[in-house]
């Protein structure tokens, strides 16, 4: 009976042991079911005031009024509770849907620009949400300094991504024109593993070449094949449609000056240039328009693009909207 009793005794303690071990277990498991419901109310709120928002304006509408009343990343992923990165998958799928929709004018981006503030605070690896919105800000919302404050948080987040330094140095190239920063920024490229061997020589080129039509080509032939996303790729095609434009008028230009000095007149036409060899031939114009003499100025123009691209801007002109 006495070695029953200590029996008895020594299992005591280490139930109790196993007992407690075993509560605390279950107060984890239990914590992280509740912690794991909270988020997915909390998501389902975000989704739910989405939907709200859909209803009360037009379901376009609401979709952007959704992007433009997001809070602060800051501010958003701690409330996520961990699930920052599936709340930057939703609000880029939004973004997505918004701008695929075409319903926003040029004077209403600022609320992109909000939205990959937040998403790229949510997640700062998304590379591709800095690549392609940074594009996008430039080229559809016109506004290079926000492209560029993207592009470069993207760059401090990212080291080791060549393509962000790339389309930095695409903006100082054909918005800003300043090739000297263009050929920095894309000697950065140069320097990353795993990049292009292009970056190399597009970098050494760009210091000395800076105002050349073919080195734009160039370049615009790289974004193009780099570009996987339909909209994108469409942006640089058109953008190298209009550089062809520049290369051609630069060409006529030179032809023009040469006619005007023998003849002492402007032509009446670029047929008439031709006629007198000094040009082979009327390069075909890649929007489906025509190049013709505009009577008034006697210069070249395009039928399409009447407003010239410039790669070279004199010294002192605005190239920035910052």
């Amino acid at each position: 009976m006495d070695m029953s009793a200590n029996s008895a005794g020594s299992s005591g303690p280490a139930s109790t042991s196993h007992e407690w071990h075993t509560h605390l277990s279950s107060r984890s498991w239990l914590g992280g079911i509740l912690l794991g419901l909270a988020a997915a109310v909390l998501l389902a709120t975000v989704l739910g005031l989405q939907m709200e928002l859909d209803q009360r304006h037009d379901e376009r509408a609401g979709r952007l009024e959704s992007l433009r009343m997001l809070p602060r990343g800051e501010v958003l992923r701690p409330a996520l509770m961990g699930f920052h990165h599936l709340g930057a998958d939703i609000i880029w799928l939004r973004i997505v849907q918004v701008l695929g929709e075409q319903v926003v004018t040029e004077q209403d981006y600022e609320w992109l620009s909000h939205a990959l503030d937040v998403v790229t605070t949510l997640d700062p690896l998304y590379i591709y949400a800095y690549d392609a919105g940074g594009t996008i800000l430039a080229e559809l919302a016109h506004r290079v300094d926000w492209s560029n404050r993207l592009l470069e948080k993207g760059m401090k987040a990212n080291p080791a991504a060549w393509r962000l330094p790339f389309t930095l140095g695409f903006n100082y190239f054909f918005h800003l024109n300043d090739y000297v920063k263009a050929g920095e920024y894309m000697g950065q490229a140069a320097k990353i593993p795993g990049r292009p061997l292009y970056v190399d020589t597009l970098a050494a080129r760009l210091y000395v070449e800076g105002k050349s039509p073919l080195l734009a080509l160039q370049y615009l032939e790289i974004m193009i094949q780099q570009a996987e996303d339909p909209q994108l790729r469409a942006i640089y095609e058109d953008k190298y449609k209009e550089v062809l434009i520049a290369r051609d008028l630069g060409t006529m230009d030179l032809a023009l000056a040469r006619y005007r000095q023998t003849r002492g007149r402007n032509p009446q036409t670029i047929a008439d240039l031709v006629k007198e060899g000094f040009v082979a031939s009327v390069p075909e114009e890649p929007f489906g328009g025509e190049y013709r003499v505009d009577p008034e100025t006697g210069e070249i123009e395009s039928s399409t693009h009447r407003e010239r691209l410039r790669l070279h801007r004199p010294p002192g002109a605005n190239s920035s909207q910052e």
